[in-house]
């Protein structure tokens, strides 16, 4: 591990090499490519748990493009990752890449025109067509691990320009330490993970209630909901007490009329208290349904009384659990209405009337209902239009509807209220990054309705790694699914035979059949700790990086990836799977809005990074804290162009004065005599004290603060004001004084902006030091303890008179060469002293003959400020 300590006392130094013209363009490359050649981030397995820092980092999706929003979180990680590094940790930083799930099913079925179809066999040969057809159905159908071979192919190239990228940002990535959420490593250890939760009871098979997106054909889970706000209508419906009686029900679901299977309405509401425990019968299909009590009924809500169908949305769900009531489920998971009329609607008129709903979609068939309730008379008044949020799957168009299906599910809570307990606890036990985000989780958490949902009905993903044994009569045991052995993972049950069987006893009585379905792609992504980490085949290396230090993310998954890897190791592993959590906000446009590739509003990574550089975007990404939502500016990568090439630029000037390797050593520092010098390095020591305690607290923004503020401080205070002095005007015991302290800053500085502005300091360093910035310890605040007498504010108080000096000037319309005969500055007894141990280098920096000091109140001021002629100054004689 490096020793942190300041610059070296090795005696051999490293000589001084300065450009004569310092330049941002052209660093990238060289130096990506000179760090990596070098194993610049190399993580070293030869080590302990207590010297390692491990992040886990967020793999992105790997189909399509990256975004100006990865430059910003992924930046911020990058930021920590190198400050824990110079604290002489050993960093284990990853990446991978996230190539299971929609996005890339969609992208490699039209880049090579196939789609995945697992009960096709799998053909070694398989060459997909030279020009994809057109149109879908023609598409090649090819076999699951044929798709995931073609995934991979595409993914290779994707992910060479995602490096390519992260590279030129700079990202101080171990690119030995890769992976892929679809490839064979990952597949095993998801489905070796869903095997442990299963023998531990963890994961289950249940027929159930289950939210379905009826465009993609698959299940849904909670945390993939989006509200949306949509047009609906009020509809008035009568149904009928047993004396004739109108009980009018207001609903926005009319086409669920014929899966009614009770009225509810709150226990406190005087209007239908008499009414509980009675019936009434629906309109159009005359099922006699009872009319039951539940607080979760809102007597503000329309007419105060609410019909529950099966399903129309989650609250029915919750009713018809809690009021154990029976299924009368009439919508198919083609988003249609099932054509066989159910058994429950039984007389002539509601079977005639169903008939006219049969086979048609939900919007269809709602207007059909509503047709209906006109003729009969059961629709009191017409429709009340109004806007009310809809469940959507996140990445789907059409309102999600609850069906029942067989489904599998991982137990996180949502009905264990130890469980629940456990979880909150869990969170606890990590840090947020800001803290206020830990809420959010909690909440998340106290909000559940429902185990975790992990099976999809699509055809691309990790499949479920079980069978079930038909008997006799060709029916699936359910109950006792067929597992594979541990040696034998990853396996796919669609195309290869269970354990025992031969394949021909496929889907044959007294044979087998396999699971068709696929995990969750958040299934595999909350175990990227256990992935990467080599939970399961690299036990010693797992011990060595779990639990992991940082999960730096999004805010906006706290509920998916945060929340479902806190589930997953702590039923793996009885532990948080970091110590802390750090969450990034959203990069906005200029109307406030999130930016994102659905919305059409990104910018294009490369086209920024050329235009400021890589330094100027980082600067930009590490400006901002995390948590906060972040505008897309312009201006601030200015900014930060303009900061790193005056970085090259004051660096130069300084070394070109005479600073050295030798002079930014510790043993130097006795040399440093001058109160001004003194100054400079108490401010320093205060800046490193205070820059490391912010990044220590993962405030990163603020270390980038403090240390960019003093750094104008330092060019365009101090060093204008010991100019003179530099050159040896005042003597070599003065000029060794000054370069010690011009060059132990310096030395300090480019450390402290290294995390920032690695391209900038990393060329910087080359001028005048050995090996990498990056490789260079931490500036340390004890190695500045030994300054007697020094006075942080001295040098503020100096420079506050020279700007004053200057303005006198600049207001007389004269160039700042121009010689002050006198002057007079008032200020504090406190400031006066200050400028009277600073006056020769106040003199010689503002060319004044003469100064005169005076104690006052208030602000320091610069007065009756006398001009030498032009005619007669020395400088232009």
């Amino acid at each position: 591990m490096a020793e942190n300590i300041q610059g070296t006392d090795t005696p051999a130094h490293q000589p001084v090499n300065v450009p004569d013209k310092p330049a941002l363009e052209g660093l990238e490359p060289r130096l990506a490519k000179q760090w990596r050649d070098n194993g610049t981030y190399a993580f070293r397995r030869d080590t302990t748990r207590e010297e390692v820092y491990s992040i886990d980092t967020p793999p992105p999706t790997a189909s399509g493009s990256l975004h100006v929003g990865h430059m910003f979180s992924y930046t911020q990680t990058d930021v920590m990752a190198r400050f824990q590094r110079m604290r002489g940790k050993n960093v284990f930083y990853p990446m991978g890449w996230d190539d299971n799930g929609l996005p890339t099913e969609r992208r490699v079925q039209n880049y090579f025109g196939v789609r995945c179809e697992p009960s096709v066999p799998y053909d070694a040969g398989y060459t997909p067509p030279a020009q994809p057809a057109k149109n879908q159905r023609d598409f090649d159908a090819v076999s699951r691990r044929n798709f995931i071979e073609l995934c991979e192919q595409v993914a290779v190239e994707d992910e060479k320009v995602f490096e390519d990228l992260f590279s030129t940002l700079g990202l101080s990535v171990d690119w030995n330490l890769t992976y892929r959420t679809i490839d064979d490593t990952s597949r095993a250890v998801s489905q070796r993970a869903f095997l442990a939760n299963l023998a531990a009871g963890d994961a289950y098979l249940a027929e159930a209630p289950t939210l379905w997106d009826v465009t993609f054909r698959t299940a849904v889970a909670q945390a993939e909901l989006e509200d949306r706000e949509q047009p609906g209508a009020y509809h008035r419906i009568a149904f009928s007490t047993p004396d004739g009686q109108k009980i009018h029900v207001e609903s926005t679901r009319p086409e669920l009329l014929p899966a009614c299977v009770a009225l509810v309405a709150h226990p406190d509401d005087e209007r239908y208290k008499p009414l509980f425990g009675t019936t009434v019968t629906s309109p159009l299909f005359d099922v006699e349904v009872e009319i039951k009590a539940h607080p979760l009924a809102k007597p503000d809500k329309g007419s105060g009384i609410a019909m529950i169908c099966t399903f129309g949305d989650l609250t029915d769900v919750t009713w018809w659990r809690e009021l154990q009531l029976p299924t009368r489920a009439v919508v198919g998971r083609d988003g249609r209405i099932r054509t066989e009329t159910p058994e429950w609607i039984a007389t002539d008129r509601a079977r005639e009337n169903y008939a006219a709903l049969a086979g048609k979609t939900i919007f269809s068939a709602k207007e059909a209902v509503v047709d209906l309730l006109r003729a009969s008379g059961d629709l009191d008044g017409e429709p009340k239009k109004i806007l009310h949020p809809v469940n959507f799957y996140e990445k789907g168009d059409k309102p999600l509807e609850v069906v029942t299906s067989r489904q599998w599910y991982i137990r996180n809570g949502g009905r264990d209220a130890d469980k629940r307990e456990r979880l909150l606890a869990r969170g606890r036990e990590i840090d947020f990054h800001p803290a206020f985000m830990r809420s959010r989780y909690e909440n998340w958490i106290e909000g559940l309705n429902g185990d975790w949902l992990v099976s999809r009905q699509r055809f691309f993903g990790v499949p479920v790694p079980v069978w079930y044994r038909l008997d006799a009569d060709g029916e699936p045991d359910y109950e006792n699914p067929i597992v594979p052995s541990n040696e034998s993972l990853p396996v796919d049950p669609a195309g290869e035979p269970a354990p025992g069987f031969e394949e021909s006893g496929r889907n044959q009585p007294n044979g087998f059949i396999g699971d068709a379905d696929v995990l969750d792609t958040w299934a595999t992504s909350s175990l990227t700790p256990q992935i990467v980490g080599g939970w399961s085949r690299d036990e010693e290396l797992f011990s060595r990086v779990f639990p992991f230090d940082l999960r730096p993310q999004g805010h906006d998954i706290i509920r998916t990836w945060l929340f479902s890897t806190a589930v997953r190791a702590d039923a793996l592993q009885d532990s948080p799977p970091w110590r802390h959590a750090a969450l990034s906000g959203w990069i906005l446009d200029p109307d406030r809005k999130k930016m994102s590739k659905s919305k059409g509003n990104v910018v294009v990574p490369t086209d920024v990074l050329e235009q400021f550089g890589s330094d100027a975007v980082r600067y930009w990404a590490a400006s901002a804290k995390l948590g906060a939502d972040t505008a897309y500016e312009i201006n601030q990568m200015k900014i930060g162009r303009r900061l790193a090439i005056k970085l090259l630029n004051a660096s130069k000037f300084v070394l070109n004065l005479g600073a050295t390797e030798a002079s930014a050593s510790p043993s130097a520092l006795p040399r440093v005599t001058l109160p001004i010098d003194l100054a400079l390095l108490a401010q320093l020591r205060e800046v490193t004290a205070q820059a490391t305690a912010a990044f220590e607290k993962y405030d990163y923004a603020r270390a980038l603060q403090l240390t960019e503020s003093f750094f104008w401080t330092f060019t365009d205070d101090y060093v204008e004001l010991v100019k003179d002095r530099a050159y040896g005007a005042a003597g070599e015991d003065a000029k060794e004084s000054v370069l010690t302290a011009l060059a132990t800053t310096l030395d300090a500085l480019l450390r402290l902006f290294a995390p920032f502005l690695p391209f900038a300091t990393d060329e910087v360093w080359s001028w005048w030091r050995e090996d990498s910035v990056h490789r260079a310890p931490w500036p340390s605040a004890d190695a500045l303890q030994g300054l007697d007498g020094a006075d942080p504010e001295l040098l503020t108080s100096v420079a506050l008179a020279l700007g004053g000096v200057r303005k006198a000037k600049s207001e007389a319309k004269v160039k700042q060469r121009t010689e002050v005969a006198t002057a007079v500055v008032t200020a504090s007894p406190a400031r006066v002293a200050h400028l009277r141990a600073g006056l020769p280098d106040l003199l010689a920096a503002g060319n004044a003959r003469d100064l005169t000091l005076a104690e006052g109140d208030g602000d320091l001021t610069v007065s009756a400020v006398e001009l030498v002629p032009a005619e007669v100054s020395p400088a232009d004689a």
